[in-house]
């Protein structure tokens, strides 16, 4: 045995010394950018958060369970790398008790000849191979060859993957070569439990030179495959827990990343601010978190799958897009690495240097980064909680802010925030008329919250200024009126929150409007805000805490189905409809209201509800997102058109939802389809709040 300790030896510091020096090369990569503290202090302020996290998401596999069949394989293979561990404590004591006694039947202290560790390292190997197989399978039934476009693999590095399920299959097979040799030779800790390797040292001849050589084997292939997966995607094996831990909580989702300068959050009334270090403009200004979702990715394309703009034919994949930065991360990590930068100058690299990191000719294409609708499909279904829309803002920030690169169309609505304080550019004393078309009269804030007011309504541009968004302005006064809801509301002081401004990129613009407001709502006195959009409840609610402004905010569907559960409102009238609900991204996604428009139909007598195909947190965006609002779609099917055709599916006489720009896309899609004959004249998108009031009212 002395000769298969010192060939062993060998073996193990060579394959750990390769894989340590790409460890190193990596983290140094890493942290070439500025740095993230941030990610730090709140892991370290929410340990217990954290290791829940670490607990779910990692060993628990929830994120990788929502897809089923996938899912139970991953969990197995994972799970088969733990235990097994247990299994490489035999190998290697085996190995040092052989040469030192010349017997190798070493076991594990306490627990090494425990029957239940025997069954468990049978079982999750079995396990594992069983995990391979339908790996194998889902990889042969969506491949890109027969799938294209419609492949979740499409883009990923196939033949990686191929070879990674080969070794892994190397290493299961071998384990049993080893374990059953061994029980054949009598070397064995278990007698009973581990029936696998048991059951082949019944068939398998004594011999010692077949144990010593399968042990061998199965250490070897286990070595070889470390060093395949520092050097390849399944990195995600020893990054994947790093990038859950340092990952925004409760996700990637609601509040758009701070936007930060040497890692701080950026002061825009600095003299010294240097207007290039805005936003992302090279690959070297990526954070170590950023680095970390490179390496991270499992190319799973499970990202990719659910964007409703890679689902249009258009040019974004969430996946493609951490692939390409990665990948020019790599061929660019000489310069980016060296001390002296002069010694890469007759190199190709430099050549690479030059490619921007967004343009026509760059690493992402503009068509890319403005296809993004910021839904957040693709941070929801990420197993390894990579921060797509974080990267993407990032680059827009730099290209808006420093290159004055954006779709011509946004700039109109730039213009409009800057000069009245709306996207659509109107006068701000017309944020009160729709109040003259209700029989009751609706207090204005003046310098301070009136007396026993419970809520400021946050009616919003749209609510207020656009004519289909102010039918649920008018239906949600209404109903807290009869209610009995003291609330008020802003008029001509109130300014748009600055999402459509910061999902653009103007960064600058987001934080004098949302500055703005904030003075205005604290030296109003405002504590409690009502809002019917989702983009302006998902700001004020987790974005204004990043400068200062902290209020309990919650949006119209959630009100309204408090006050209906506590009996204030009382749907009578029967509505005898098919109804078919669309999840707004923001409200649903971002902040994960999906129950209460949803409770708020079912109370209404009558309503038959029909879910689309895609809802929930798997729900199909209506392309007005990330200031796509305003923004022309030249490229592939449109998204609200695509969102329509699923709907048409369900044969509603009405499409609901609970968000105004919602309702703009999916109308403006319909009256599409009934100028074409494709759907029924009858056929209207409405607010949650209108077919509630509907019902409350009793007819006259």
């Amino acid at each position: 045995m002395l000769w298969v300790a010192v060939i062993g030896l060998v073996m193990t510091v060579a394959a750990v010394a390769v894989a340590g020096r790409r460890a190193l090369f990596l983290f140094k990569l890493a942290t070439v950018g500025p740095p993230a503290p941030e990610r730090i202090e709140y892991a370290k302020a929410h340990a217990g958060d954290e290791a829940k996290a670490q607990l779910v998401e990692v060993f628990g596999q929830k994120k990788l369970l929502k897809w089923t069949p996938s899912g139970v394989a991953h969990f197995f293979v994972m799970w088969a790398f733990f235990i097994l561990l247990t299994v490489y404590i035999e190998a290697y004591g085996a190995i040092i008790q052989g040469a030192i006694t010349g017997t190798p039947d070493f076991h594990i202290p306490l627990i090494g000849t425990w029957g239940v560790l025997g069954f468990l390292q049978d079982f999750i190997a079995v396990a594992c191979l069983l995990g391979l197989v339908a790996f194998a399978a889902i990889r042969i039934k969506n491949s890109p060859g027969k799938l294209g476009r419609d492949s979740r693999f499409s883009g990923s590095h196939l033949g990686g993957a191929w070879l990674v399920l080969f070794m892994i299959f190397n290493i299961i097979w071998t384990l049993f070569l080893a374990r059953g040799a061994a029980a054949a030779n009598g070397n064995f800790p278990y007698s009973s439990g581990a029936f696998a390797s048991l059951a082949l040292g019944d068939v398998l001849p004594q011999n010692a030179l077949l144990e010593e050589i399968a042990l061998l084997l199965h250490i070897g292939f286990m070595l070889v495959f470390l060093v395949i997966v520092v050097h390849s995607k399944h990195l995600h094996i020893f990054t994947a827990p790093l990038n859950v831990l340092f990952s925004r909580r409760p996700d990637g989702l609601g509040a758009a990343v701070e936007m930060r300068v040497d890692g701080k959050p950026v002061d825009f009334e600095d003299e010294d601010l240097d207007p290039e270090r805005l936003g992302r403009g090279k690959i070297g200004d990526t954070t170590w978190k950023g680095f970390l979702d490179f390496y991270s990715c499992t190319e799973c394309g499970r990202c990719q799958s659910q964007c409703p703009a890679w689902n249009t034919d258009k040019p974004l994949s969430p996946k493609m897009l951490i692939l390409d930065q990665r990948d020019h991360a790599f061929k660019v990590a000489p310069y980016l690495m060296a001390a002296d930068q002069d010694q890469h100058k007759d190199t190709d690299v430099l050549a690479l240097l030059e490619k921007p990191l967004v343009g026509e000719d760059g690493v992402i294409h503009p068509d890319v980064l403005w296809s993004c609708t910021n839904c957040g499909a693709c941070v929801e279904q990420c197993p390894v909680d990579i921060e797509h829309i974080d990267h993407i803002l990032d680059m827009r920030r730099y290209q808006v802010m420093v290159e004055s690169s954006f779709p011509s169309e946004a700039g109109v609505m730039v213009k409009n925030l800057e000069n009245k304080g709306n996207p659509w550019g109107m006068s701000e004393m017309k944020r009160a008329d729709w109040i003259e078309e209700l029989d009751f009269e609706v207090e204005l804030v003046d310098e301070k919250m009136p007396e026993d007011t419970e809520y400021l309504f946050w009616v919003g541009c749209a609510g207020a200024l656009e004519d289909r968004a102010k039918k649920t302005t008018k239906a949600v006064a209404e109903l807290l009126h009869i209610a009995g809801v003291k609330f008020a509301v802003l008029g001509p002081m109130e300014a748009c929150t600055g999402d459509p401004a910061r999902r653009l990129g103007m960064e600058y613009l987001f934080n004098m409007l949302a500055q703005q407001n904030i003075e205005t709502l604290n030296e109003a006195g405002v504590k409690k805000i009502v809002a019917t959009c989702p983009h302006c409840f998902n700001t004020l609610a987790n974005e204004y805490p990043q400068l200062g402004g902290t209020y309990e905010v919650v949006h119209h569907t959630q009100l309204l189905a408090k006050l209906v559960d506590e009996g204030l409102l009382t749907p009578v009238t029967p509505i005898e409809e098919k109804i078919t609900y669309h999840d707004p991204c923001f409200l649903g996604r971002h902040n994960k209201v999906y129950s209460q428009p949803r409770d708020i139909m079912s109370k209404v007598p009558g309503v038959q509800t029909q879910e689309m195909h895609r809802h929930k947190d798997r729900g199909f965006c209506c392309g007005a997102g990330g200031a796509r609002m305003w923004m022309e779609e030249r490229i592939g099917k449109r998204i609200n058109t695509e969102r329509v055709d699923e709907a048409l599916t369900t044969n509603p006489d009405t499409v609901s939802t609970a968000c105004p720009f919602c309702m703009v896309m999916l109308g403006d899609a319909i009256n599409e389809k009934k100028n074409n004959g494709e759907a029924k004249e009858s056929l209207e998108v409405v607010d949650v709040a209108q077919l509630l009031i509907k019902s409350v009212k009793t007819p006259t």
